[in-house]
C-alpha cells in the first residue's frame, strides 16, 4: 500500500530533518500541486486545507522549505515571487509579458548549468538561472 498524499509529505519533511506540522504539510502540498503559486494563493490553499493561517506563517514556512530545498522559490522581474514543487533540477521558466503565467522549461543541454558563463570570475558555477519573457497562446491569439 502506497502512502497518502499527506503521509508523504509528512515524510519528506521529516527526512529534511524539519518538524511535521498540519500547516507545513498542506503547505507542501498546495506547493506542489499547484502551477508556480504566489505567497497569497498558497496561503488560500493552505486554508483550504487547515483553516486559518497568517501570512506571516506561510511566509515563515515557504522559508523553511525552500531552505531544505523541498520547494523552490523563482522570482520574475516585476512580479512577485512564487514557489514551485519542482526541485533538485536544472529547469528554466517562460513567462508571459501579458497575463504573467508562468511554465517550465527544461534545460536546454540536459545538465547543470545550462549555459557556460563567458566569464565565470572565478566562481565554481553549478547553476544557470533563465526566464524566457514572451507571449503565452492565449495572450498572442487575443493580440492578434
Amino acid at each position: 500500500m502506497t502512502a497518502s498524499r499527506p503521509q508523504a509529505a509528512a515524510e519528506e519533511l521529516r527526512g529534511a530533518g524539519l518538524r511535521v506540522t498540519a500547516a507545513r504539510v498542506a503547505l507542501l502540498e498546495t506547493v506542489r500541486h499547484g502551477d508556480h503559486l504566489d505567497v497569497e494563493a498558497i496561503a488560500s490553499g493552505v486554508r483550504e486545507r487547515v483553516g486559518h493561517i497568517s501570512l506571516q506563517a506561510v511566509y515563515e514556512a515557504l522559508h523553511v522549505l525552500t531552505a531544505a530545498g523541498l520547494v523552490r522559490r523563482i522570482e520574475p522581474a516585476g512580479s512577485p515571487a512564487r514557489f514551485e514543487g519542482r526541485v533538485g533540477d536544472n529547469h528554466h521558466h517562460v513567462v508571459c509579458r501579458s497575463c504573467g503565467v508562468v511554465a517550465d522549461v527544461d534545460c536546454v543541454v540536459g545538465h547543470a548549468p545550462c549555459l557556460t558563463a563567458s566569464d565565470d570570475h572565478g566562481f565554481a558555477i553549478d547553476e544557470a538561472e533563465v526566464i524566457y519573457w514572451g507571449l503565452c497562446p492565449a495572450c498572442s491569439t487575443a493580440s492578434s
